[in-house]
């Protein structure tokens, strides 16, 4: 992959070649650009009627579909993850994530800052580099909610529960929307439904809201 930098240097450079970036005769126009390509998540919809207050509260993860390796390599180790969702001002989410990490309950604080249309967010973490988009792609609020995320190309699909269990109707749901962006059921997990952590002590809370 080409880095940004390099992309910036070689604008100047290629308007500046004799036939390139203008026409070489009477007869030749400019040549057209070719369009940008569509992110994987531009092709996403939305959940139309979100209701942010309705989507408050507790959630458990029920399943998760990445290309991740790392996750592919440890998936025998997967932890039992339960999500609280606070609205703020209105347009936000506070997210706090409870796992066990070597037996100690850690909880992950995260913020869903509103990006340019309903139903989608960005959730900034520290260092460079770690913008997510994120994107509420279905719920019904009372029973369960899909959610996208994508870091640069990559994207991944997680399903979340009210309950540590949901039908087979929406497992169904879910897995259809993992295939509709590329992913296979040897990149789809599912996670323990025992062992939760409902808190965590002062020393075992990554606060990722903070500069």
């Amino acid at each position: 992959m080409v880095a940004p930098g390099t992309l910036l240097l070689l604008g100047p450079l290629l308007a500046a070649l004799p036939g390139l970036g203008q026409g070489q005769g009477q007869g030749q126009g400019r040549q057209r650009r070719p369009p940008p390509t569509q992110s994987p998540l531009e092709k996403v919809a939305a959940q139309e009627e979100l209701s942010l207050p309705q989507l408050a509260g507790k959630w458990f993860l029920v399943g998760m579909a990445s290309h991740c390796s790392y996750l592919a390599e440890h998936s025998h180790q997967l932890e039992a993850t339960a999500v609280t969702v606070t609205v703020l001002d209105g347009q936000s989410l506070a997210i706090s994530t409870f796992r066990k990490l070597d037996g100690m309950c850690w909880e992950i604080r995260q913020r869903y800052l509103p990006a340019q249309a309903h139903g989608r967010f960005l959730l900034k973490g520290r260092g460079y580099g770690s913008k997510v988009d994120v994107v509420v792609g279905e719920t019904d609020h009372s029973s369960y909610a899909i959610l996208y995320y994508q870091k640069g190309r990559s994207i991944s699909v997680k399903l979340y529960g009210r309950t540590i269990r949901v039908s087979d109707a929406v497992v169904d749901k879910f897995e259809q929307r993992v295939s509709a962006v590329g992913l296979s059921e040897d990149m789809t997990y599912y996670f323990p439904t025992y062992g939760f952590c409902d808190s965590a002590d002062e020393f075992h809370i990554l606060d990722e809201t903070k500069p």
